[in-house]
């Protein structure tokens, strides 16, 4: 069968219709035809695992995710890693970004708010108002590296506002990220120690040990922003992501692991 060029023009005018609906709604041509590449604070490892593959559901973009600590990732993406978008642990260091020109300007905003909770593996070892810490015998107490980790640097703040920094600084056992201040406390290498609540509770429940969820007032707040990275350019996969966060259904999940909006 012949095909006639005026056919063909409305053929082809039809596809770039459709293309531009589709671009319009955040949509990538093709399934699978966008990836973005994304940076998370290891406290957010389980909700975006969530939230990723109910992203790609929705909107058939892919979001590649690498976990770990906010200044580590600081450092890589300085040394020209090819992340572009990061979500951060705290609301400093993608401020930072955007000062030093690796972040597009006008795309930071607060994603999720983080609270911190002092838990042990052990049912029972940590009572309602975290007098464990003053506890004679204490042996290890596990923070996330304060220098990267901003939630090591509130679980430090913490330890300051309850006078308690002299006496158990030499107690302190630090992990790379707060994953792997998680770990030390869930192997029993430390009696306990400062984790996030997105990481022992779901859905306002322990999901094992015992825990107490620190108040507000003993820290500063956890903003945690998120940011597109200079090398986004126009993928509209990472531009959907990040507007795929303020969605209903991504903060409904967030809620449910203990974030604030």
């Amino acid at each position: 069968m012949t095909i006639r060029a005026p056919m063909l023009r409305a053929c082809r005018r039809a596809l770039l219709s459709a293309l531009l609906v589709s671009c319009a709604a955040g949509w990538a041509p093709g399934a699978g035809a966008a990836q973005v590449q994304v940076a998370v604070a290891a406290n957010f490892t389980a909700p975006m695992k969530e939230i990723a593959a109910v992203f790609e559901r929705d909107t058939g973009h892919r979001a590649v995710l690498s976990f770990g600590a906010s200044g580590k990732f600081y450092a890589q993406v300085r040394n020209g890693a090819p992340f572009e978008v990061l979500l951060a642990a705290d609301d400093q260091i993608p401020a930072r970004l955007e000062a030093d020109g690796l972040a597009l300007k006008g795309t930071r905003f607060t994603y999720a708010v983080g609270r911190l909770v002092l838990w042990s593996a052990k049912p029972g070892f940590v009572d309602a108002g975290g007098l464990v810490l003053r506890r004679p015998g204490l042996a290890h107490l596990a923070i996330a590296n304060p220098r990267t980790a901003p939630y090591g640097a509130a679980a430090l703040e913490v330890l300051e506002k309850l006078g308690l920094a002299r006496a158990l600084g030499p107690k302190l056992v630090q992990g790379e990220n707060i994953a792997q201040a998680h770990q030390f406390v869930s192997t029993g290498n430390a009696e306990l120690g400062f984790v996030a609540v997105s990481q022992v509770y779901r859905d306002g429940k322990l999901t094992g040990g015992s825990g107490w969820i620190v108040p507000a007032t003993l820290h500063k707040p956890i903003r945690q922003d998120a940011v597109l990275l200079i090398r986004a350019g126009a993928n509209p996969a990472a531009l959907a992501l990040t507007r795929y966060l303020a969605s209903d259904k991504a903060r409904a999940i967030m809620r449910s692991y203990g974030y604030a909006h």
